[in-house]
């Protein structure tokens, strides 16, 4: 080993090269980037995913669509848009003994997180946020309706007014029920469905008798 001490290494010996990125992932990465996107663009991209959701609820089928990519907007916007509905009016700003925004608002959200922890406690295989968008949105039908009984509510109350709105109700609650489980049947234990579905039930009928039973002042 004597000779290995007069062996050296040259500093100078340059390291030459270049790190590429394949032209498909620069491409996946700016377009799910949304750092340098303006506002405008944001709130329509939004707007878009928030309406091919309400179609998927209005032409129900089996679909992971509102499962992979859900958000809390469309059942917001649904969610405000019944409570103001179903709002009534008082000359006099006292309470008239219908339901309040307020009210409308917590039975709504506190019903879907009811549903959405039984669902859990029951061994389904959706998230708590998924369970939610697909209640929330579900509403859709339910929010039609009322706008057609409010519309409906404007001509001379009378049995064929009431007979009208009924049957506009229980459509859009039947609409409801099965858009809900159109997307969740899959998310639950074969022999526990029923378990999780009749929560699913009474949630709905209890929006749909408030709507029902509307009156303007």
């Amino acid at each position: 080993f004597a000779g290995l001490s007069d062996i050296s290494i040259s500093q100078d010996i340059p390291i030459e090269g270049e790190i590429t990125i394949p032209v498909r992932s620069r491409i996946r990465e700016s377009d799910s980037s949304t750092l340098n996107e303006s506002v405008r663009n944001t709130i329509m991209r939004d707007l878009k995913a928030v309406g091919k959701k309400f179609m998927h609820v209005l032409y129900p089928r089996k679909s992971n669509t509102l499962l992979r990519d859900w958000d809390l907007w469309g059942p917001l916007i649904l969610c405000v848009t019944l409570a103001l509905m179903l709002q009534r009016g008082s000359v006099d700003g006292e309470k008239d003994g219908g339901p309040q925004f307020a009210e409308v608002f917590v039975i709504v959200w506190f019903g879907a997180v009811t549903i959405t922890l039984n669902s859990k406690l029951l061994g389904g295989n959706i998230s708590f946020f998924q369970s939610l968008c697909v209640l929330g949105y579900c509403i859709l039908p339910l929010t039609v309706a009322m706008l057609v009984c409010r519309l409906v509510l404007l001509a001379d109350p009378g049995p064929v007014n009431f007979m009208v709105r009924l049957f506009v109700v229980i459509v859009m609650f039947v609409w409801s029920i099965v858009a809900s489980t159109a997307f969740l049947a899959d998310s639950q234990p074969p022999n526990r469905k029923a378990l999780a579905v009749y929560p699913v039930f009474l949630f709905y009928f209890v929006i749909s008798w408030m709507i029902l039973t509307f009156t303007p002042q």
